[in-house]
C-alpha cells in the first residue's frame, strides 16, 4: 500500500489530516484516488444525490479601495476618475430584481473605502431591510469590517459587527482570505491585513452568533505548507466554535479557486484544472467539520464545476446574476439557470434551489419542470 493510500484510508476511518498529510497529498499526481476519498467524505454530511444552489446577486457597491491588492484588477485608488458609490437607490433597484427572479441571497462587497464612514453601512443596511426584509444580506468580506472598525472612530471589532448584526447583516462571506499566511499576503499586498485579523473578524462574527463562509485562492506562489496550514486554521476556528457552543454553526462553507492572473499586477502562471480539482479534495478530507463545498464555476468554468460535484463538492456555489470583480481579471463564463440545471444533472445529481443557510427551497427532480424567470448567471 503507498502512502498516499495509508493517508487516504486514515482519514476516511476517522483519523484527522496533519498538516504533514496535507502536503504529502499536494506532492502526489494520485488526483482521481483523492478525488474518490474526498466524495465519500462529502457523502456522509449528504447521502442524497442532491446538488444545491443559491440565487443571489453580487453587488459591488464601490470600487474604491486603500489596500492595493497586486492580483486585483477591479479596484480603483481613492480620488481616482473611475472610482464610484453606487447610489442608494440603485443598490434597491438591483436587490428588487433580485427578488424578482426568486433570488434570496444578496452578497454586497466592495473596496476598502476611506470615504465611507462607519454610519453609510449600518443605514443602508436598515434601509435595504426595511424595504426587502425577506432578503438575506450575506455581504461584506472582514477586510471591509476592518476599514468600517477603522472609520468608525473608537468601537471595538465586536461593536461593528454587533451594530452590523442589528442593522440587518446577516451573514459574513470568507472574501479576502487568500492564504492565511502572511509570507504570502505580504507578497500580493503592501496592506493586506494579517491572517489573524481576518480570522478574528470570523470568530467575533460566530461568537454573536453569525454564520460565516471560508474561502482560499491558490496560485500565488504559496508552498504547499502555507496551504496545508490555511485549512488547519479554518479547521481551528470551526472547531473552537463548536467547543464554545456558540449560537452560530460556524463557517457553513468552504470555496476555494484558483488565482486568476490576466489583468492584475501579479504575474503567476495560470493554474489548470487538475490543480483546483486536487485543492478541492483535499479541502474536503481536511476540514472534516464543515458540512458545505461549493463548486467555482466562476473560475474555472462550468465544465471543470461539473466535474468538482465529483471530488467533494455538494453546491453549486451562487448564479450571482451581477459580478464584477472576477469578471474584471478577465474570467467571464456565463450560464443561465436551465443550463444550470443541466449541468447538475449531467453530474447524476438532483438540483435544489438553497437559501444562504443552506436550507432547501425547491427541487428540480422532474426533468420536465418549467424554469421560470430564466436570466443570466455570471462570473
Amino acid at each position: 500500500m503507498s502512502s498516499i493510500d495509508r493517508i487516504l484510508e486514515q482519514t476516511l476511518a476517522g483519523n484527522r489530516l496533519s498538516v504533514e498529510d496535507c502536503v504529502a497529498l499536494y506532492e502526489s499526481d494520485q488526483i482521481e484516488k483523492m478525488g474518490h476519498a474526498a466524495n465519500q467524505m462529502m457523502l456522509r454530511y449528504h447521502p442524497d444525490p442532491i446538488t444545491t444552489f443559491v440565487i443571489g446577486r453580487n453587488v459591488n457597491y464601490t470600487n474604491i479601495c486603500d489596500v492595493y491588492c497586486r492580483f486585483c484588477a477591479f479596484y480603483r485608488a481613492p480620488g481616482s476618475k473611475e472610482g464610484y458609490v453606487l447610489p442608494d437607490e440603485t443598490i434597491f433597484q438591483k436587490i428588487q430584481e433580485t427578488i424578482d427572479v426568486k433570488g434570496t441571497e444578496i452578497l454586497m462587497q466592495g473596496g476598502t473605502n476611506p470615504d465611507l464612514p462607519f454610519t453609510y453601512y449600518t443605514n443602508i443596511l436598515r434601509e435595504i431591510k426595511a424595504r426587502f426584509p425577506e432578503i438575506t444580506m450575506h455581504s461584506f468580506s472582514p477586510a471591509e469590517i476592518m476599514k468600517m472598525k477603522e472609520v468608525s472612530e473608537g468601537l471595538t471589532l465586536e461593536e461593528v459587527v454587533r451594530a452590523l448584526h442589528e442593522a440587518g447583516l446577516d451573514s459574513l462571506p470568507g472574501g479576502g482570505a487568500e492564504i492565511l499566511d502572511d509570507r504570502t499576503r505580504r507578497k500580493i499586498s503592501r496592506k493586506k491585513g494579517s491572517w489573524t485579523e481576518w480570522m478574528d473578524v470570523m470568530k467575533t462574527a460566530h461568537r454573536i452568533g453569525m454564520n460565516t463562509t471560508a474561502t482560499m485562492v491558490i496560485g500565488f506562489g504559496e508552498t504547499y505548507e502555507e496551504r496545508a496550514m490555511h485549512m488547519l486554521r479554518v479547521r481551528e476556528a470551526q472547531d473552537e466554535c463548536i467547543r464554545a457552543g456558540h449560537p452560530s454553526e460556524g463557517f457553513l462553507a468552504f470555496i476555494s479557486w484558483t488565482f486568476q492572473p490576466d489583468n492584475t499586477n501579479l504575474k503567476a502562471e495560470k493554474l489548470g484544472a487538475e490543480d483546483y480539482l486536487k485543492n478541492v479534495a483535499i479541502s474536503r478530507l481536511m476540514l472534516d467539520n464543515i458540512k458545505n463545498f461549493q463548486s467555482s464555476w466562476v473560475t474555472m468554468g462550468p465544465e471543470v464545476g461539473k466535474q468538482s460535484l465529483h471530488y467533494g463538492c455538494n453546491d453549486f456555489g451562487s448564479t450571482m446574476i451581477e459580478e464584477n470583480v472576477v469578471s474584471a481579471a478577465g474570467t467571464t463564463h456565463k450560464v443561465n439557470i436551465g443550463s444550470t440545471l443541466d449541468l447538475i444533472r449531467q453530474a447524476g445529481k438532483i438540483p435544489a434551489q438553497r437559501n444562504t443557510r443552506y436550507e432547501i427551497l425547491r427541487m428540480f427532480d422532474d426533468e420536465n419542470v418549467k424554469v421560470e424567470n430564466d436570466f443570466v448567471m455570471q462570473n
